[in-house]
């Protein structure tokens, strides 16, 4: 028969480590085994000495009295400044630096120890505010940039977010903590690959730069997105390469267009006295007048270019916003115009610009009234009063912005993604720059303009947002 496994018995330092008896006990064991043989050896000796029975035993019982008096301020002398010390370090890991051991003098074994425990508690006091400091300014930090930061958890739920990823998921900062990066609709930002550009639906043609890196916290690990808008520079670059392409082509197309056009005239001039057939005449005037006009044509294309590339930078001065809408609105005579009473605004722009952004504008809003006007008159279909037909006027502040609107009952935007596209416009008559140019404006006093269907009724809202004050402006003139 085999023995029973020997792995379940206790160790022998196991046993040992369980009979140990507590510091205080052995301390005072040792006390009683100190001035044991003393005693021992003073009790016989009082007891040979010729005195009464009464006085021995009150001399040993005042002699066993003091010792253990002496023994009892020695076990207090050596176990309370350990108790002590104990609770400075139960006091340190609770991360509470308040406390501070007592006796702590130098040259001596128990007040070096304290000494010691006291500086640890002086430097982990240090470092704990350092870290809170720094945690502090990291969080100021990120609370100020103007960049969208997000932290999700490996469940990828969202964890953190600073005011930017606030403004720009429209959404409280307390009801986004928890929620899943489907939800949020980020789930692109954690699929793509980093350092990439991603379209997020969050209301705007942003596109936006992703870097994504690792960090733990209380061992787990979490992603951590920043998001850079890059859809500022990347017009500027778009800009600049329409205009090195138009450069090349304006050269060549205002070196033919000039003769072109010179030679149609004179040629359309001299057909009436040229003895051609009416009927050929006629053909030949056609055709002449469709060159003059493709030949005018091409000429406002340029000039509508040369507008756009060599527009100046805005010169700010102080101005108030109702005086310029009500000029605006009043230029208007096509589609009535609200202007909604709002309470006076005073901040740093370029008047003129401003106006003619707004212009622009107010003119593709009462364009697109009139096209739903004539698409009702006709389909037949019912025919809305003149007061239905019209454009809102509004504008209102916030701490830093300044926010304008302008929505129109038109057909609304029916290809967003090309709105802002130069030259490219949906009118016959139009040159496709006043968007852009308007954009362009807004943008070079540090705002941003804004276009989307109305989400009420049919129509285009245009936002406009221009901070109170202009920290920067954007070179304009390429």
């Amino acid at each position: 028969m085999g023995s029973s496994p020997s792995v379940n018995k206790p160790s022998i330092a196991t046993r040992r480590k369980r009979q140990r008896a507590p510091f205080e006990r052995r301390v005072t064991r040792l006390s009683f085994l100190l001035v044991a043989p003393a005693l021992l050896v003073s009790g016989i000796v009082i007891w040979l000495q010729p005195w009464s029975l009464q006085s021995k035993l009150m001399i040993l019982g005042a002699e066993s009295f003091a010792c253990l008096l002496i023994g009892a301020a020695l076990h207090d002398h050596i176990v309370r400044p350990l108790q002590t010390l104990a609770n400075v370090v139960g006091a340190l890991r609770e991360e509470d630096y308040s406390f501070r051991a007592r006796l702590a003098v130098p040259n001596d074994a128990l007040g070096e120890l304290s000494l010691e425990v006291n500086a640890l508690a002086d430097l982990l006091a240090k470092h704990r505010t350092g870290a809170m400091e720094a945690t502090a300014l990291l969080q100021r930090v990120v609370e100020e940039v103007d960049i969208p930061i997000f932290a999700f958890d490996p469940a990828n739920r969202l964890r953190l977010v600073n005011s930017a990823g606030e403004k720009l998921l429209r959404v409280p900062a307390a009801q986004l903590i928890g929620e899943s990066c489907s939800q949020l609709r980020l789930e692109g930002c954690l699929s793509c690959a980093n350092e990439s550009l991603v379209e997020l639906h969050s209301g705007t043609d942003a596109r936006w730069f992703v870097r994504r890196s690792s960090f733990r916290q209380q061992g787990v690990p979490h992603t951590l997105v920043v998001l850079s808008d890059v859809s500022r520079a990347l017009r500027e670059e778009e800009r600049r390469a329409w205009q090195r392409l138009i450069r090349v082509l304006g050269h060549e197309l205002n070196n033919s267009l000039t003769p072109i056009k010179s030679i149609a005239g004179s040629l359309h001039a001299r057909l009436t006295g040229s003895g051609i057939r009416s009927e050929e005449q006629q053909d030949f005037q056609r055709g002449l007048s469709i060159i003059e006009s493709r030949a005018a044509s091409l000429n406002r294309f340029l000039q509508g270019y040369r507008q756009l590339s060599q527009m100046p930078p805005p010169a700010l001065r102080r101005c108030s916003i109702a005086p310029i809408a009500k000029r605006v609105a009043a230029l208007e005579t096509r589609v009535p115009v609200t202007v909604i009473p709002s309470p006076e605004i005073d901040f740093l722009a370029d008047p003129d610009q401003l106006e003619q952004m707004l212009i622009n504008l107010l003119r593709n809003a009462a364009d697109a009234v009139l096209q739903a006007q004539e698409v009702e008159r006709h389909s037949n279909e019912s025919k809305s009063s003149d007061t239905d037909q019209q454009i809102v006027f509004s504008w209102k502040s916030t701490a830093e912005d300044v926010i304008i609107s302008i929505q129109d009952n038109g057909p609304g935007l029916m290809n967003p993604a090309n709105a802002f596209v130069p030259f490219y416009t949906t009118k016959p008559a139009g040159s496709g720059i006043g968007l852009v140019l308007s954009r362009q404006i807004a943008e070079a006093h540090g705002g941003s303009l804004e276009l989307e269907n109305r989400p009420d009724r049919q129509g285009c809202l245009v936002r406009i947002t221009l901070p109170m004050k202009v920290s920067q402006l954007y070179d304009l003139t390429l």
